[in-house]
């Protein structure tokens, strides 16, 4: 007797393309169940719990998050039976990173199950549901840069509630806090500073606006040094980018 979490687990992989073969080795289910499970699906009800369907929203803290991550270093892949699969790729050595990107696809979809699929080098948090492109608009062919990203209104509302949750999942995916340097002469003898900074990069000019944007609401200074690089580093705004963002982990 498998438990629910493994049926769904097992009929979302399916769905999504993955062989019989694949998943009954990942599983440790025998190909005739889920055969058995995959030509029950169709009669089985099917309710729709996608709160853009049903006249709600997502609940703005996680789907902020959610949005910066995927934003970045998200995607969505279609599957069999209009089941889309929506992966975030973390790197291996940001535990913290991959538990909270976790956290939030829960948060935004509890009814089906999310599972780590490991890669070189990284693991992709993948969660499969019909209703993902309802609320990720921005899903399209080719690399995000290459195409046009902007914000439905409900999506803008929902940043503009959490600018910090989404600024979290931008700079967890395409930033970083450093420590930089810097010399000065003082009394003729030069000494050296550090002193830590944010750094995000994005090849998308849709992108690195909307992370502008997001600062300008928490009122944090940014300049950009290059036009796919943007730096927060004033003494008051590093301490204040920490209380939503800080370093990956």
């Amino acid at each position: 007797m498998y438990d629910r979490w493994t049926r769904e687990l097992a009929r979302d992989a399916v769905a999504s393309g993955e062989s019989l073969s694949s998943v009954s080795r990942r599983l440790g289910v025998s190909r005739a169940t889920l055969r058995d499970w995959r030509d029950r699906v169709g009669s089985e009800s099917d309710p729709v719990d996608c709160p853009l369907c049903t006249n709600g929203k997502p609940p703005a803290g996680p789907y902020a998050h959610l949005l910066g991550l995927y934003l970045g270093d998200g995607c969505l892949s279609a599957g069999k039976k209009q089941v889309y699969a929506l992966r975030v790729a973390c790197d291996n050595k940001y535990p913290r990173l991959i538990h909270e990107a976790e956290a939030s696809i829960r948060a935004v979809h509890p009814s089906r199950p999310v599972h780590r699929t490991q890669a070189v080098g990284y693991i992709s948090v993948v969660s499969y549901w019909k209703h993902w492109p309802c609320l990720f608009p921005q899903h399209g062919p080719g690399p995000k840069h290459l195409r046009q990203i902007k914000l439905a209104e409900w999506q803008r509302d929902l940043v503009t509630e959490e600018p910090g949750g989404f600024l979290r999942g931008l700079f967890h995916s395409d930033g970083c806090r450093v420590a930089n340097w810097a010399t000065r002469r003082v009394a003729g003898e030069l000494k050296r500073y550090e002193y830590p900074r944010y750094q995000f990069s994005n090849e998308s000019s849709d992108i690195m606006a909307l992370c502008q944007w997001a600062l300008d609401l928490l009122a944090i200074p940014w300049r950009m040094p290059r036009p796919n690089a943007l730096s927060v580093a004033k003494r008051q705004a590093v301490p204040s980018l920490d209380q939503h963002v800080g370093p990956k982990s």
